[in-house]
């Protein structure tokens, strides 16, 4: 798969479906973890899976895909944290506090620093490979 079909699998895709894990996750976690604590209790189970589908799933080869990468995927998670979260549930204290913020800076911020990674790694690989 490569090229429209394959981004569109890439951001679309994966970022949906890692958004509804993490959707998923709050509703299991609502009754183990107040409230006020629930964003924090998500987050290292979401950057983790963030970071296996950056390792496993994504094969793009320029630092722009994973920029474009990281702002579908913030776009998709903002969007569908307004429609499913503000507005659905409409939260009694808010929804919008310093872990959501933080949420949305590392959804656009991962994708870029693990593409710079791979891009840089692969330069080097090649470099070092053709002497």
């Amino acid at each position: 798969m490569v090229g429209a079909a394959r981004f569109l699998k890439d951001s679309l895709g994966w970022g949906i479906g890692l958004w509804l894990f993490g959707y998923i996750l709050g509703f299991v976690f609502f009754v183990f973890v107040p409230k006020e604590l629930l964003g924090w209790a998500i987050m290292p189970f979401g950057i983790a899976v963030t970071l296996w589908v950056l390792f496993k799933k994504i094969k793009g080869v320029s630092i722009r895909y994973y920029l474009i990468l990281g702002i579908a995927w913030t776009l998709i998670a903002v969007v569908f944290d307004y429609l499913f979260l503000v507005k659905l549930l409409k939260p009694t204290n808010g929804y919008y506090k310093l872990d959501v913020y933080l949420y949305y800076i590392l959804t656009l911020v991962l994708p870029v620093i693990f593409g710079w990674y791979r891009v840089f790694r692969q330069k080097v690989s090649y470099s070092s490979s053709s002497h």
